[in-house]
């Protein structure tokens, strides 16, 4: 067989070009079967236009009428079990359907022999079965099933699953409906009242989430929690067979409900297609990427994981720098990134450079300044204006005015606490920060009597984000010594902050980082406003 008769397909995309040459970053070759007489596999149905908005398309998707579950049993409790459940405490208020082939009844619901023979038409479908019996159930579907969620893995995860995968989405639009997966954990919804996860936030928010991993994506959604993240959606797709990262990317731009889009990605089959999105004039809210797969290790992980080909990590960085995306290294960063978009409104037209630092704790104000400086934002000292309306205060012994700003705790209990909002005023009154950076070491107060001025501290950032809209981003940061007494306080405390939209961080290295990446993502918007 000639060289040209043994490649079937070649896919390269993206190509680095350089003065040096080409480096082919991502590519695939699929070869010829050796055997003349074996068929070619039959054509994979492109995917259908429907004709609608991408609002209208996905709507059924995040907020479905009705929803079938196949895999559910009567004698033991599979994923498919445990998912009703979950939908019916979680207050599902649709129709759920479960489909088995000799039950009458299944989790006290009315089962139904096939995805034709439900009372309704299926917005989503749930599917937990073995790989080898789902694109014949997707094919009988006629047209009934809008979207499928296909948890089964030995798909193209696997050598040998490659062919069913495919098989699986030619099925799967032959039946007229759109595969999520397969090899997936299932997909989280507030506004639609559907969870994969067991008790999860109930709030309608504004962070929609694409992963590419089940488990991380319940990882996400927990800690996000904890976090004070909340999520207008959270879609985990596995191999990504049919709908892949790009198609929900559409969604979420364009789904008002949506302020930041966070993705989980170990790998994309249409980059171009990512990049143009990327760039394009419906890119109009950050985008937060968590990769998988930056090293030569990674990389095969992502491979076994969700078959992916992860790509150089500098075509990562590149996309990054050439679109309003910015890219992240850990589930930490991630989750503060998103809530630091989630409760910040960006200003292109006005960069952040300028930080004011106020707390307690010399120290820790002296390694915040060098881990700003590092990620090239400036605590500069006040100018002699500020200072000396600062001064003015006649602030006890032990305070320092300039920046940082470093208040002992002898110092915060003065009023109460509402100290803190004449210095803050002060600021605002006389100098032009970017943002002010509130840290507050909580063991500090433990045994300083009765006063506990952390309450007022918190209504204080509340009451100069009112009286001065607009001005600068806020960020609040509450350090514990570990314990489980602090971290009870610190979490009462975080809830409060949060409830007036203020995010929280648990050291000010957290925040620094969080607002270095709003600092780029508003210089990336202003760029694109020339």
């Amino acid at each position: 067989m000639k060289f040209d008769e043994e490649l079937a397909e070649v896919d390269i995309n993206p190509l680095i070009v350089s003065r040096d040459g080409a480096v082919a970053a991502d590519a695939r070759f699929i070869l010829s079967s050796q055997d003349s007489d074996q068929p070619a596999p039959a054509p994979v149905p492109d995917a259908p236009n429907d004709g609608l908005s991408v609002i209208d398309r996905y709507t059924p998707l995040f907020q479905p009428k009705s929803i079938a579950v196949v895999g559910a049993s009567t004698t033991g409790v599979t994923m498919a079990n445990t998912f009703i459940r979950r939908m019916k405490a979680y207050g599902y208020p649709g129709n759920i359907y479960p489909i088995h082939p000799k039950a009458d009844e299944v989790e006290g619901l009315k089962a139904y022999p096939s995805l034709t023979d439900t009372p309704d038409p299926i917005d989503y479908a749930y599917i937990a079965i073995g790989a080898k019996r789902i694109p014949e159930l997707l094919a009988s579907a006629n047209g009934r099933v809008k979207f499928a969620q296909v948890l089964s893995s030995g798909f193209g995860e696997i050598e040998e699953g490659k062919a069913l995968e495919q098989e699986l989405v030619k099925s799967a639009r032959q039946g007229g409906c759109r595969v999520i997966g397969p090899n997936c954990l299932g997909m989280y919804s507030p506004r639609g009242r559907v969870t994969f996860p067991v008790n999860p936030p109930e709030e309608v928010g504004s962070v929609g989430i694409i992963s590419q991993s089940g488990g991380l994506g319940t990882d996400i959604i927990k800690r996000g929690q904890w976090r004070g993240v909340r999520f207008s959606g959270v879609v985990t797709m596995g191999n990504s067979a049919d709908l892949g990262p790009s198609d929900l990317l559409e969604y979420y731009f364009a789904d008002p409900q949506t302020k930041v889009v966070g993705l989980y990605l170990e790998g994309v089959k249409d980059g171009r297609r990512l990049f143009e999105l990327l760039n394009s004039k419906a890119a109009t809210k950050p985008v937060v990427i968590l990769k998988g797969g930056r090293s030569a290790q990674g990389n095969a992980a992502a491979a076994s994981h969700t078959g992916a080909l992860a790509g150089d990590q500098r075509a990562w960085e590149a996309l990054c720098k050439q679109t309003c995306c910015s890219m992240v290294s850990s589930v930490d960063e991630f989750i503060d990134t998103l809530l630091t978009f989630q409760n910040t409104t960006l200003r292109p037209e006005r960069p952040t450079r300028q930080v004011v630092l106020f707390g307690n704790g010399g120290g820790t104000g002296v390694l915040a300044t060098d881990s700003f400086a590092e990620l090239g934002l400036n605590i500069d000292p006040f100018a002699a204006e500020t200072r000396t309306a600062l001064e003015a205060l006649e602030l006890p012994p032990g305070t320092s005015v300039a920046n940082p700003i470093d208040a002992p705790v002898g110092t915060l209990q003065e009023e109460n606490g509402w100290i803190a909002g004449k210095i803050l005023d002060r600021v605002y009154d006389t100098s032009n920060p970017d943002a002010i950076v509130m840290h507050l070491n909580l063991a500090s107060f433990v045994g300083r009597g009765d006063k506990d001025p952390v309450d007022n501290l918190i209504k204080v950032a509340e009451h100069v984000q009112t009286t001065h809209p607009g001005r600068a981003h806020f960020l609040l940061v509450l350090r514990s010594d570990g314990s489980q007494e602090l971290d009870d306080i610190k979490r009462k405390y975080r809830q409060q902050a949060l409830a007036v939209g203020i995010p929280v961080y648990d050291e000010v290295t957290n925040a620094a980082q969080a607002l270095s990446v709003v600092q780029a993502m508003e210089v990336r918007f202003a760029a694109r406003q020339r």
